[in-house]
């Protein structure tokens, strides 16, 4: 199978053509959130409905790494190094701090539970940026449960964790979000509607646009938009139809990277970050890139 289609001369500087993309662990229920955890050279990653964070390293293979997990799904560390969950069954986001204290920091935006937390980005000032459509809320994941809140909200917890901001609550079905390297926009994805919008981001965390900015159309394809994430160069990768979508900075399609599976979601990892690893239903994927 030829798994990298390449729309410009951009892409080839990213992705080999000839990339062959690797199943690193598989057997899974659904897996999301990978995250690489450098200072133990390992990469974490959720599996839903199994209500367990996982550990993959190429030393040891497949670990448990948390369990119960309150139904995990987006995952990632502050600057300081401390794990960022989006739970499920509390149907907020926690933080584990290196002493291995956890508590829930967002859980109810105006006296009403949020939804279910989805996926989480950390900013450079320990601002926490994370995503709550109404997926989680069903039986075997805290649930059944009913939506308290009537819209489905894209929120931001202040570095003190003592303040939730509603950025927007105009998406049908937030999902992925992505600060740009230089955290002056903030990329989110609508699944539902397959597109991603950006939003402007000043110093003082005021959000101003939300404009669509690429939408993600391929009915031969299976799959839709789910998470993204930038290199360090500003180009964007984001699960969609048939595998992984990469837009250069001005949203032009550069290449596609196709998968047999439905993709969830991805992160950089490895020593050198040039691998991108990618969550598709009951597996986990790993393909070296020529980026990070």
């Amino acid at each position: 199978m030829n798994n990298v289609e390449s729309l410009s001369p951009e892409f080839k500087q990213l992705v080999p053509v000839d990339a062959q993309v690797e199943v690193i662990a598989e057997g899974f229920q659904f897996t999301e959130g990978p995250l690489w955890d450098s200072r133990m050279n390992r990469l974490l990653f959720s599996d839903i409905p199994a209500d367990t964070i996982y550990a993959w390293s190429p030393q040891k293979g497949v670990e448990i790494f948390r369990h119960p997990a309150g139904f995990p799904n987006g995952l990632t560390f502050t600057r300081r190094g401390d794990l960022v969950v989006c739970e499920h069954r509390t149907r907020g986001v926690s933080v584990t701090t290196n002493n291995a204290e956890t508590v829930v920091i967002a859980g109810a935006y105006q006296g009403k539970k949020l939804n279910s937390p989805n996926d989480v980005v950390a900013a450079s000032d320990g601002s926490i940026l994370f995503t709550d459509p109404i997926y989680g809320l069903r039986e075997g994941q805290g649930g059944p449960a009913e939506a308290e809140l009537s819209f489905q909200g894209v929120y931001r917890v202040t570095p003190d964790y003592g303040r939730l901001e509603l950025i927007s609550d105009s998406f049908e079905r937030p999902n992925g979000l992505a600060l740009s390297p230089d955290e002056k926009k903030l990329y989110v994805i609508d699944t539902v509607r397959q597109h991603i919008r950006v939003f402007d981001v000043d110093s003082d965390w005021k959000f101003s646009g939300g404009h669509i900015w690429v939408e993600l159309w391929d009915d031969d394809k299976i799959g839709r938009p789910d998470g993204m994430k930038f290199d360090a160069q500003g180009n964007l990768f984001s699960t969609g139809p048939g595998g992984v979508w990469v837009f250069n900075p001005d949203g032009d399609l550069l290449g596609r990277i196709y998968l047999p599976d439905k993709t969830s979601n991805l992160g950089w990892g490895d020593a050198d970050l040039r691998s991108l690893y990618i969550t598709c239903s009951a597996k986990v994927y790993r393909l070296r890139c020529l980026t990070s």
